[in-house]
């Protein structure tokens, strides 16, 4: 068993166990929105990763909306609908990942807070007033996990922001709908169950609004699936291994976990 634990840990996020564990988007990764019913737009959003809808066909607003090259359109196809599937094994994952109870952030706004990467909490809705900044030690390889039992709403004019000079990977498990208020700065992967919408100028750096179910409704914004100098993800949806490496992981999570407890 230790030999086949190290092996999958090679290949897969569970090196990251120490903190949160990286969350595997699979080809959805390529996407900065995609929807189950909808894409709507308003405005000259720019949107600098794929765009589509699965099972839902409508994609409307663009133009004025435009998508940086080479990235494109997907809508209710083999592409579009696998991306749906990956991104529903990555919201799983997300959600199922362990929560300290010393990060259960629930009443709280994240506004004002500076949080080191890890796995964050909240039982009910979750709210963003002012900025949050996510201090990720230097280490471009940090990841931000936050699981989310409602509603996700940020007010107008508020922010995510990195300190420590990288942009570790930051993922939003909603467990409802996602709503970003005007000329919001955000950062992350929004994985709504339901629906995501960003108002007049609000802006998703690093990151993507991926809408299980419902839609994703734009007016004049910006998203980008580019990391700083990391730079994009291939804008051609690749097979995903996530569900394999779930299969191949999960059993040595365990078994680390049981190890870690043992020696304490």
């Amino acid at each position: 068993m230790n030999f086949v634990c190290l092996a999958v840990a090679i290949i897969s996020p569970l090196g990251a166990y120490a903190s949160a564990i990286n969350v595997n988007l699979g080809t959805a990764g390529t996407f900065a929105v995609l929807a189950g019913q909808t894409v709507t737009n308003t405005g000259a959003t720019v949107i600098d990763g794929n765009v589509g809808v699965a099972p839902g066909s409508a994609i409307t607003g663009f133009p004025p909306a435009t998508i940086v090259p080479p990235y494109t359109q997907y809508a209710a196809d083999a592409v579009a609908l696998q991306a749906k599937n990956d991104l529903t094994t990555g919201y799983i994952f997300a959600a199922g990942e362990s929560c300290p109870a010393a990060n259960n952030l629930t009443g709280t706004d994240l506004g004002g807070l500076t949080l080191l990467p890890g796995v964050y909490c909240f039982s009910s809705v979750a709210q963003l007033t002012g900025t949050l900044t996510l201090n990720d030690e230097g280490d471009p390889d940090s990841v931000f996990v936050f699981q989310i039992g409602d509603t996700l709403t940020t007010a107008s004019a508020s922010s995510v922001v990195f300190i420590n000079g990288s942009q570790g990977d930051v993922y939003w498990q909603v467990s409802s709908s996602a709503t970003l208020g005007s000329t919001t700065s955000f950062e992350g992967n929004i994985l709504a169950a339901d629906s995501i919408s960003l108002d007049t100028g609000a802006t998703i750096s690093c990151g993507s609004a991926l809408a299980q179910t419902g839609g994703v409704t734009l007016e004049a914004n910006q998203i980008s699936v580019g990391c700083g100098t990391e730079g994009s993800p291939s804008p051609t949806p690749e097979p995903s291994t996530a569900p394999m490496l779930l299969l191949m992981g999960a059993p040595c999570l365990l078994w680390l976990r049981k190890s870690r407890s043992v020696r304490e």
